[in-house]
Parts: structure tokens; C-alpha cells; sequence
């Protein structure tokens, strides 16, 4: 497999990934990306839907409950092990990287997912041209990511009004590109840390058109989250029906 040894930042928090979506009943992937992606997917019987950078699978055997032939594929070993292990032996999956799909011919795959992922991936235009080959005709390509306007490491932050009663997003950057080191747990400085990329939102939609795709659709999703109690409760609850978190595109195979 391509770079099969290769270690990468994702496979060093392998098992906190999985932690976090198999025993968090109330993460945002359960609760707010999941029903959205399915609802947007509408899976027919059948189906081809290739989830990539699928991590320890979560979201690949929730397409295959609901009908589809499910193909996944991730550049970390430790969590394709673990999707492995975890998943319906009708479930394919491959390690390599999402911008490097030679395990599937042109034209085969329905829909394809990317979950929190491209966010996170340096070639991101390769994946766009990778997505564009493999689909058939009128394939879907799903993207979930980070709201890019408004969750930029460093360059956003929540403030608050005493005086107006009101919590707001703080943005100092936007349209420029940067790399970003993620700590894992930031009360740990020993912990292991992920690399995350900012982009702006017309950089995707450039790279996507150059591929062939046409933007259908797009949602913004907020949190599902309420505060405890207290006297900015009310505030921030206000905040997380305004300021969305994740960002959704849907775009349409348009070449052939």
C-alpha cells in the first residue's frame, strides 16, 4: 500500500480518535455532523460511497447501515487497524492517502465523503482531482470541515460584551492561507499534536471548479450545546445559534 509505514500525527492519537467518537454520545459527530451527512446523502440501496480519510471508520459503517457498499481509506495504519476491527467485513478498507486513489478505477464510486478531513490535508487539490476521477457521472463529493470564517487557529476567539450582554466571535485573519500545530490536549504539553491548515472559502471553491465540480449546496452548522447555568448562559447559547461551526459543501461531478 502507498506509504503504508508511514506515521502520521492522526495515527499517534489513534486511540483518543476513537475514544471520542465511540464513547462520546454527545460529540459533535454524533450529534450534529452524522444526522446532517446522512440526511444529505440520502443513500439509495447499494450505493458506492467512498469515505476518505475515514479514521477508525465511524461514519463508513453508518453509510452501511443505511444501504451502501462502503469503501474507506486513511493514511494513518493505527486507525484503519481499528476500523478494521471494529467494522462489517463488507467494508473495504485502504491505507493511503486521500490524494492517491489507484486502488479504484475512474467513474466507479456514486459519493464520497470527506468528514473533517480536508482541513487537515496539505494537497487538498490533489484530493479534489483524485475525487473527480473516481466519480461517475453526477457523483457527489460531500466536504464537512471547520466553518473556515470562523474557527481559524490563533486568528479567532470568543469575547465578550459586559456591557451589551453579548458574546462575539473575534476574527484577526481570514483570507490568508497558514499552518497550524494542534495540540491534542492542551493542558498537556507532552500531549501529541495534529497539523491543521487554514484556507479561505473561495480557495476551495476555485480548486473544485478547476476539477470539473459545480458548488449545489451548502449548509452551516451549529452547535447543539447549551450552557450551564449562570449569568452568560443566555449570551452564549445566543452566540452558538448565530456563529456557526462546521461548514458543509456539496459539489456535483459536472465533467465526464
Amino acid at each position: 500500500m502507498y506509504m503504508k509505514h508511514q506515521k502520521t500525527s492522526w495515527g499517534k492519537v489513534a486511540d483518543w480518535y476513537d475514544e471520542l467518537l465511540e464513547k462520546d454520545s454527545d460529540s459533535y459527530q454524533q450529534k450534529v455532523i452524522l444526522p446532517n451527512v446522512l440526511r444529505m446523502l440520502a443513500i439509495k440501496n447499494e450505493q458506492l460511497v467512498l469515505d476518505i480519510a475515514c479514521g477508525q471508520g465511524f461514519f463508513a459503517r453508518e453509510f452501511y447501515k443505511k444501504g451502501a457498499k462502503v469503501i474507506g481509506v486513511d493514511i494513518a495504519p493505527e486507525l484503519i487497524d481499528i476500523a478494521r476491527k471494529k467494522s462489517p467485513k463488507q467494508i473495504q478498507f485502504h491505507i493511503s492517502s486521500a490524494d492517491n486513489l489507484s486502488f479504484l478505477k475512474a467513474g466507479t464510486v456514486d459519493a464520497i465523503t470527506a468528514i473533517l478531513a480536508i482541513q487537515n490535508i496539505e494537497n487538498f487539490a490533489g484530493v479534489f482531482k483524485e475525487c473527480g476521477r473516481v466519480l461517475g457521472k453526477s457523483g457527489r463529493l460531500l466536504i464537512v470541515l471547520n466553518h473556515p470564517a470562523f474557527r481559524i487557529p490563533e486568528k479567532t476567539s470568543w469575547g465578550f460584551d459586559a456591557d451589551k450582554k453579548i458574546q462575539y466571535r473575534r476574527i484577526d485573519g481570514y483570507l490568508s492561507e497558514s499552518r497550524h500545530k494542534i495540540q491534542m490536549h492542551p493542558s498537556d504539553k507532552s500531549s501529541e499534536a495534529t497539523i491543521s491548515f487554514h484556507r479561505p472559502l473561495q480557495l476551495y471553491i476555485k480548486a473544485l471548479a478547476k476539477q470539473g465540480f459545480a458548488v449545489a449546496h451548502l449548509e452551516e452548522w451549529i452547535s447543539h450545546k447549551t450552557s450551564q447555568s449562570g449569568p452568560r448562559a443566555k449570551a452564549e447559547d445566543a452566540a452558538r445559534k448565530e456563529i456557526p461551526l462546521f461548514l458543509c459543501l456539496e459539489a456535483i461531478k459536472t465533467n465526464v
